[in-house]
């Protein structure tokens, strides 16, 4: 997947007032799009994402009425290794309070950062992806421009695996600590298990949600900065069906 020129943009912008109101939409955007994997096919497969930029998005495609969600098959993106499911920052716990706890799903896919070979779990999990094909993904940008836990340094815009284990940077590190998910720098693990750069490219569609004021530089990296794994969500602006939810916060505009 080379990066093409820095002018190259598909990505679409959704401005909305408010994070509720970014919620709302983007939930709405997911609902339609479940409904349009369900026309089409039997198992109705979407990655999910994790972290406080995420909250409205879930918390309002949850309520949405009437979706099939017996037909959905979920994965997440990312997940701490040696993290334990019952600690507060936990993504498989997120995951299970969040969604899995709130709609009668087929089936959920979690990513376990506890497990013995977390190098055999990768692979595992990639061919869960190659089986299922997910079609609609939901997920946020974070501060450094990650996407999942590519961070700058591990970003790989052509990486051969879809998942694969990778050491944070200092800066997803400090996200972590501000968004109140740990105490302190040394209380974030350094690794993690994550979905590549490819592995979110496979997807058709994908749904954005990136509220707050903390997220405003990085949108505007985002959406103007040369293409490259410095920034790594300048990649979005090549996606066919990219769409991007901010509000008033992340994204200041008259």
């Amino acid at each position: 997947m080379p990066a093409p020129a820095a002018s190259s943009t598909q990505l679409k912008l959704h401005a909305l007032p408010t994070p509720a109101a970014l919620g709302r939409a983007a939930a709405e955007q997911a609902a339609s799009a479940i409904l349009n994997i369900a026309a089409r096919q039997e198992s109705i497969p979407v990655v999910f994402a994790t972290g406080a930029s995420q909250l409205e998005t879930l918390r309002a495609l949850t309520t949405i009425p009437q979706l099939p969600w017996q037909r959905v098959i979920g994965f997440h993106m990312d997940e701490y290794v040696g993290i334990s499911e019952q600690h507060p920052a936990s993504f498989r716990r997120y995951m299970r309070e969040e969604l899995t706890s709130k709609v009668p799903m087929r089936q959920f896919f979690e990513i376990d950062g506890t497990t013995a070979d977390p190098e055999a779990f990768c692979r595992e999990y990639s061919a869960l992806l190659e089986q299922h094909r997910p079609q609609l993904c939901l997920l946020g940008i974070g501060e450094n421009g990650h996407l999942a836990f590519n961070d700058p340094a591990e970003a790989d815009f052509n990486d051969p695996k879809l998942v694969k284990i990778v050491t944070l940077d200092r800066e997803c590190r400090q996200q972590q600590i501000a968004e109140g998910w740990f105490g302190s720098l040394d209380d974030v693990p350094p690794r993690a298990i994550t979905l590549t750069i490819p592995a979110l490219f496979n997807i058709p569609e994908l749904i954005l949600s990136v509220p707050g004021s903390r997220k405003a530089a990085i949108v505007q990296r985002t959406l103007n900065e040369e293409i490259s794994t410095a920034c790594p969500a300048t990649i979005l602006r090549t996606h066919a069906n990219a769409h991007l939810y901010v509000d008033r916060d992340s994204y200041p505009h008259d």
